[in-house]
């Protein structure tokens, strides 16, 4: 059975032999992935004007519009500190990436091509929020979602339209599902009340669900911190998969009452676990995450992706800490149900 079919079983509960995988290398050895990647090549147009302010930050500009600040030598991309879209009147005249032109995507074809049997995800943009958000700055987005809401709507469709053009991209290469980012909490709770994102932001959910789900593909969403709130809303909605770096700040327990529904693509928590560098604890959590997320404590197997966590530097996390994740995961991974 091929890692693409395994997948497709594992997303629609349709008795895989394994749970899915997507490890990146360990030590110069492959490990177990299921997929294929790509997302729109570089605008050639685009200079990101990379330079230092006065204090030292390094200012780069992105194809939004957005002008970020870091401090050199760190691995994320900082801050915006100049948006686009300063005004609502510099809304009339903003004008998009060019993420909905085909040619942006001819080498997703030849991946496509030279991978058949891998499940492929396709890269957009947001569904609307992960863009949206820094056209204003965050602070002033979120600012602006209490004083005025159909502007923000109105912004969000924007995005939205052009994210739908880079799903029928996916959909007519050939691609497996769509894969985006969109951070929706704190440590603690949502970014906006669970009542503000039913009545903002819901609709562009659903649109891009039900849109992508009409061209044959599959949605997966990452979203970091706390979003209990939202889940049962994004399940409802028909959300495929759901991509958590920490699943136990809403517990195994609670993500296992969808079972059936949706599926869940996680490392173990890369906070409350991986960080504690106990060998038997990590090895632990994973078999729990099998049993519970995977479905063998239901009998409903399917629904979990196991993987890694690509940025081991930033967390302070040695490789072998994920690599006792993945030895678990391999371990205790196998349904006896499946064919393959």
């Amino acid at each position: 059975m091929t890692s693409r079919e395994i997948i497709r079983r594992v997303v629609e509960f349709d008795a895989p032999p394994r749970i899915g995988f997507a490890f990146s290398g360990y030590e110069g050895q492959a490990r177990l992935c299921d997929f294929a990647g790509c997302g729109p090549a570089p605008d050639p147009g685009h200079d990101r004007n990379v330079h230092l302010d006065d204090a030292g930050g390094e200012l780069s500009a992105d194809e939004w519009g957005c002008v970020w600040r870091r401090l050199p030598g760190v691995t994320t991309a900082g801050e915006v500190a100049d948006p686009p879209i300063k005004t609502w009147n510099d809304l009339e005249t903003y004008k998009l990436p060019t993420y909905d032109d085909p040619k942006r995507y001819e080498h997703c074809a030849q991946i496509r091509e030279a991978h058949p049997d891998l499940y492929m995800l396709g890269d957009i943009a947001a569904c609307s929020f992960n863009a949206a958000r820094y056209l204003r700055k965050l602070e002033q987005y979120l600012l602006d979602c209490a004083a005025e809401p159909e502007m923000v709507r109105r912004l969000n469709r924007k995005v939205s339209d052009l994210v739908l053009r880079q799903v029928d991209i996916y959909a007519d290469l050939g691609a497996d599902g769509v894969f985006f980012c969109e951070d929706w909490g704190t440590q603690e709770r949502l970014l906006v009340s669970p009542r503000m994102w039913a009545d903002i932001f819901r609709p562009d959910f659903e649109r891009l669900i039900s849109h992508a789900h009409s061209r044959g593909l599959t949605v997966w969403m990452h979203s970091c911190g706390y979003v209990k709130d939202i889940i049962p809303d994004l399940v409802d909605l028909g959300m495929d998969v759901l991509q958590f770096d920490q699943p136990d700040l809403h517990s195994l327990d609670f993500l296992a009452e969808f079972a059936g529904r949706v599926t869940y693509y996680c490392p173990v928590d890369i906070q409350k676990t991986l960080q504690t560098g106990d060998e038997a604890i990590i090895r632990a959590k994973a078999e729990e995450m099998v049993e519970k997320l995977g479905g063998k404590r239901s009998g409903r197997f399917g629904g979990f992706v196991a993987k890694d966590y690509g940025d081991e530097k930033s967390i302070g996390a040695p490789p072998i800490w994920q690599q006792w994740a993945y030895e678990a995961f391999v371990g205790s991974g196998q349904y006896s149900s499946g064919d393959g």
